[in-house]
């Protein structure tokens, strides 16, 4: 079907001209055509200036196209007309972290966790922002409470060990992680991230063994020139220097 018929069936399916630039944009946006969208989603603004779904659909497309300040601009027009839009504010927020504008997304975040507790993506993202700003300790109390709240979402497991990590706390790092190997052994972030806390922590032969897990789990992954590179360097090390702690 060409682009035109398309564009009339979908003029069909609607009973006012705003609805119909408005759904004609949603699907050129859904197609990656942003450019297109964002002219189709403007004339439908000229028409309807207080509808919340248009100026969304600009915010989306802005974001696509990584101009994060006028995404910002039009999400938090269509959050004003919309108060209760979940969605306009998280989207603001992403947004805001794109920016590096960590204060702003964390006062987004907060607002759409308002709107909708029970998503755990807009909590998490709340954890990052505090992150960014180098919060360590309100990052972890998130990540902690996401787990504790939704104990499936890898996600919290993952980022609250990648903190622990950066943090230099290997060892609790190492804990979680295996607790993401309980929830899914396929997931082979974890048998690197393993592998990399017992290296820190000097321990050689557990660390061979999760890097040779993880070359298992994932042998053309990018990641898997350095692991062959330390597996190396590790049994050069437990020849020499047994007791050596890296």
């Amino acid at each position: 079907m060409s682009e035109s018929s398309n564009k009339k069936e979908l003029l069909s399916q609607t009973t006012s001209p705003q609805e119909s630039f408005c759904r004609i944009a949603d699907a050129l946006r859904l197609k990656s055509s942003y450019r297109e969208a964002i002219s189709n989603y403007l004339n439908a603004i000229l028409i309807e200036r207080e509808n919340a779904n248009s100026y969304y659909g600009l915010g989306l497309c802005y974001k696509n196209l990584e101009n994060y300040t006028k995404a910002i601009k039009y999400l938090d027009k269509a959050a004003g007309l919309k108060p209760d839009f979940y969605e306009a504010y998280y989207e603001m927020g992403i947004c805001h972290l794109k920016e590096g504008i960590p204060c702003g997304a964390i006062k987004s975040f907060i607002q759409a966790i308002q709107i909708n507790p029970e998503k755990p993506d807009a909590i998490l993202q709340l954890g990052i922002a505090h992150e960014s700003c180098e919060e360590y300790d309100m990052a972890l109390m998130i990540y902690q409470k996401l787990i504790e709240n939704s104990p499936k979402f890898v996600k919290a497991y993952e980022h609250k060990a990648e903190l622990l990590i950066k943090i230099e706390k290997y060892k609790e790092a190492s804990i979680l992680l295996n607790q993401i190997l309980k929830l899914n052994p396929e997931y082979y972030r974890a048998y690197l991230g393993i592998a990399k806390c017992f290296d820190k922590l000097g321990m050689r032969a557990d660390a061979q063994r999760y890097y040779r897990k993880f070359l298992v789990k994932k042998p053309n992954s990018h990641h898997a020139p350095f692991v062959k590179a330390r597996l190396e360097k590790l049994k050069s090390l437990t020849k020499t220097k047994p007791f050596n702690v890296i």
